[in-house]
């Protein structure tokens, strides 16, 4: 089985596991994950979620920063002190 047919079979069942499995650093069984085997989870859920869940909802993501016009100084002028 090449990594695309890896990738194509997973669940998400099998997605909340591997999830789970990274967040408490071992398998259901209790033996501990190795570095690769973290590394290839992580892969595996990075690219899970990038077919099957919108942006928002992926690993990792942060929202983009909205910059109000109020809220940015303007190039020649200093930013006041705010003081609380």
């Amino acid at each position: 089985m090449d990594y695309q047919q890896l990738l194509e079979s997973i669940t998400p069942e099998i997605w909340q596991n591997l999830r789970r499995a990274i967040e408490i650093g071992k398998w259901p069984n209790g033996q501990p994950l190795t570095v690769e085997q973290r590394e290839n989870c992580l892969q595996a859920i990075i690219a899970y979620e990038a077919k099957n869940l919108p942006a928002e909802q992926r690993t990792g993501y942060v929202p983009p920063k909205k910059a109000c016009a109020s809220d940015s100084p303007a190039e020649d002028e200093p930013s006041p002190l705010k003081w609380q």
